[in-house]
């Protein structure tokens, strides 16, 4: 199944998308916490700023 995935995210509009990932501070703990995402290439820069 995974080949599947990558097969598809490889070809077409899969390209155009990224995996993120921002840590991020918890406000019920305080920890710290890893958050992942599949942002447009466009929008990376908008995850990060919000």
């Amino acid at each position: 199944m995974a080949k599947k995935v990558v097969a598809t995210l490889q070809t077409g509009k899969g390209r155009a998308y990224s995996k993120v990932i921002k840590l991020v501070r918890s406000e019920k703990t305080g920890a710290y916490v890893f958050e992942e995402r599949m942002v447009l290439n466009e929008k990376i820069d908008d995850f990060f700023k919000a």
